[in-house]
């Protein structure tokens, strides 16, 4: 029996539907693009349908032409376990984009990203104003500086 993935994530772009998903499918690993179907007529034509996958998250993307633009209102949002693996999502995804406070980039595509630490919610709830303040001061998150943020206690009335 296959599992299925109840909900796609659809993304429309002007005429570069191909290549944003051969450039995430380079960044991600377990990822592939599954299918490339031509569009022959109308507001995307010479454009494509694409179907591809990162590390196992099926999405489509399709040409459809210039009459939507991505907003911040939707992001992805990729879960980093070390330094490592924010650096190299920040530095892949941001190239040619823009970069943005607290770990979130445009691409060159225009499509949000935010780049943030797995610990992020355990960290914030360790000290949240402390960790809050901190990750306002970042544009890409460092981890080491949220940790010694999330070390910080501070007494407040009534609890001491």
């Amino acid at each position: 029996m296959s599992l299925r993935q109840l909900i796609t994530p659809s993304l429309w772009f002007d005429h570069h539907a191909e290549a944003a998903a051969t450039f995430y499918v380079s960044l991600f690993p377990n990822s592939r693009v599954l299918s490339v179907v031509k569009i022959p007529s109308g507001p995307g034509e010479d454009g494509a349908i694409v179907e591809f996958e990162l590390d196992g998250q099926h999405l489509s993307a399709v040409d459809g032409g210039p009459m939507f633009q991505f907003t911040e209102a939707v992001s992805f949002v990729v879960s980093c376990e070390t330094q490592e693996e924010i650096d190299h999502y920040w530095y892949g995804l941001s190239e040619g984009g823009e970069e943005q406070q607290c770990g979130w980039l445009k691409d060159r595509f225009g499509l949000s990203w935010q780049i943030v630490p797995a610990e992020l919610s355990e960290l914030t709830q360790a000290a949240p104003v402390a960790v809050m303040d901190a990750l306002l001061q970042m544009t890409k998150i460092e981890i080491e500086p949220l940790r010694e943020a999330a070390k910080t206690v501070v007494d407040t009335p009534g609890t001491g």
